[in-house]
């Protein structure tokens, strides 16, 4: 299962719109004790890497029972993470300060969806 973010899917991401704002949807599925280690990797993330790329997260939250979904798609949190720009998301990632801290995440989840979204620019 996919959790950590690649070369050429980061090229991709950054085509569609390098320097929008963008937040970041993360689907999250812990692996057994990886809750904490999530806890750990997000309290680095938000001290040193948001504050230093402009980020912030909007919304952290415990998922619940999927009200519609096939079977296997509920997830144990979502987070919604707003980045000045794929560029700057794209930064951060590649910070070798960041890589350090990233192996948490790694260790903390067996399956994650990261995905890019933008604002549609009028009310639903």
């Amino acid at each position: 299962m996919a959790i950590d973010p690649a070369g050429g899917d980061l090229k991709t991401m950054l085509a569609e719109d390098p320097d929008g704002p963008v937040v970041m949807l993360n689907l999250l599925r812990f692996a057994p004790g990886g809750r904490a280690l999530y806890e750990e990797y997000a309290r680095r993330l938000q001290e040193t890497f948001l504050p230093r790329y402009g980020a912030e997260v909007l919304y952290a939250g415990t998922g619940g029972t999927a009200l519609v979904a096939e079977a296997g798609q509920s997830w144990d949190a979502v987070v919604l993470v707003r980045y000045p720009s794929r560029r700057h998301f794209s930064r951060m990632v590649a910070d070798p300060e960041y890589r350090t801290v990233t192996e948490l995440r790694t260790r903390a989840l067996v399956e994650a969806v990261l995905q890019p979204t933008s604002e549609w620019g009028t009310t639903v």
